[in-house]
Order: structure tokens, then sequence, then C-alpha cells
């Protein structure tokens, strides 16, 4: 077998696949270089280099064989970072190459299609998930900031609902999980990778006074209305599960 490294990027993969066709391998495996461990001595490795260009080849052959929604479904199975993405993407474009005929996608009696409809199900719930409890906190210099932390990296498909909704105002979303944000400054909305992890107590300090006004409101308007007698919890973790209470405000 030969282990196909690259640099865990999106045009990373798609370069990978394009040279996996270019040189004819068969028994192949395509491993982020982050996570490739070195089990023997004689098993054949190459490097990838990323290049665009071969990248938006196989994209532009997948796109007239499973269309748009297709490439979107696989974007999502590559942003769920699943142990095996690279493997169930890498058979989604040999299939469709075989069979150019047909959305293999639609396949669901093959095991790697069907584990890329569950996959793209996970991560859309969780795209929704993010777009309805993610709570913005007003900064001392007129940025909300929100923090998330999604079981899948789900920020690139929350950009355009946030841009969208929050068109008039500076906001700030970070994923903690995976250290990097998005930044919109009324014109541009943009990914940013910081060197350091970001110290969000020191964001804590710099919270705007409404900000801490209006915390302290909800948070006494949610004890109140928070009647004993009437708690449901099963229903209320059901409607909002607590891996995401906190984000919201009145649960802190």
């Amino acid at each position: 077998m030969i282990t196909l490294l690259y640099d865990g990027s999106f045009d990373g993969l798609f370069t990978a696949i394009f040279e996996v066709f270019e040189y004819k391998y068969s028994d192949v495996e395509i491993v982020a270089q982050e996570n490739f461990q070195q089990e023997t001595l004689f098993a054949g490795t190459h490097e990838v280099i990323t290049q665009q260009e071969k990248s938006e080849r196989v994209l532009k052959k997948l796109e007239k064989n499973i269309g748009k929604s297709g490439i979107n479904q696989l974007m999502k199975v590559f942003l769920s970072e699943d142990s095996e993405m690279e493997k169930l993407i890498l058979s989604a474009v040999q299939q469709s190459v075989k069979h150019p005929e047909e959305n293999i996608l639609q396949n669901f009696a093959d095991d790697d299609m069907m584990k890329i409809a569950k996959i793209g199900k996970s991560v859309s719930r969780e795209r929704h998930r993010m777009t309805a409890f993610v709570r913005f906190e007003k900064l001392q210099d007129e940025i909300y900031f929100a923090k998330i932390d999604p079981d899948f990296n789900v920020l690139p498909l929350i950009r355009k609902h946030f841009k969208d909704r929050y068109a008039d105002q500076k906001w700030m979303i970070y994923d903690l999980r995976r250290h990097y944000g998005l930044f919109y400054d009324l014109e541009n909305c943009e990914f940013f990778y910081p060197d350091e992890k970001l110290d969000l107590n020191q964001y804590q300090q710099k919270f705007h006074d409404e900000e801490k006004k209006y915390q302290t409101l909800w948070q006494s308007y949610f004890t109140k209305t928070n009647i004993k007698e009437r708690k449901n919890t099963k229903l209320h973790i059901q409607h909002v599960p607590k891996r995401y209470w906190k984000y919201l405000t009145e649960k802190w």
C-alpha cells in the first residue's frame, strides 16, 4: 500500500485524489501529515504538494457527475473531521468516475455512500444548532463576540448566515476547539488564525457596560420564570441539549 501525505486542507485532499488517478495508484490511502504514524519502515509514502489547479480539475469533474449539492455533501464530510473522511471522499470520487451517468451519492446500498449521507445529516444538524444557540456579547470596542465549541468544524458553514443576519454590526465568532474564528468588520467577513490561543479572560474584562446589565437582567428573568412546579427537564433538554447551554446567557 502507498500512503499519500497531504497538508490537511480541502485543496490538499483533492490534489491527493488527483494524484491517485495521475499515478494510477490502486492500493492507496490518504492521510493528513499531522495524523500520520509510520508503522513500518517498508511502507511507501508519497508527499503531496497542494496545487489548486489539480484540486479544481477534480471538483469540476465531480460537479458534472454529482452536481454542486453533491460537492456540498462531500464538503460536510471533510468538515466532520471523521477518522474515515479521506477514505469516504476518495471512494465517492472513484465511484463517480466509474459511474458518471448516475449520482453515486444516492446509492445507499453502498456502505461508503450510506456513511456519507449519515455524516452529512449530523453536520447539518450541528450547523443548524450553531445558528440557533450562538450568543454574542458586546465588548467595549463595540464588537460583538461569541465563542463556540461544535462537535464538527461548522464555522465555514455558518459564515453566510451570520454575515447576512448581522450585516449592520461588527462581530467575531471564535471556535474554542479548533482555535480559529470569523471576523466581520461591516465590509469583509474573513477567517482569522491566532498564533496563540485567545485569552478568553481578557475578553471577559472587555465587556461593555450595557452587556453586563443585560446579562444580569436576563439571568434574573430566567430565575423568576423558571417555576419549579412547571419544570420539565426532559423536554427542555430535548429542545436545547445540555452541551449547548454554555452559549446561553440564562444558563450561566
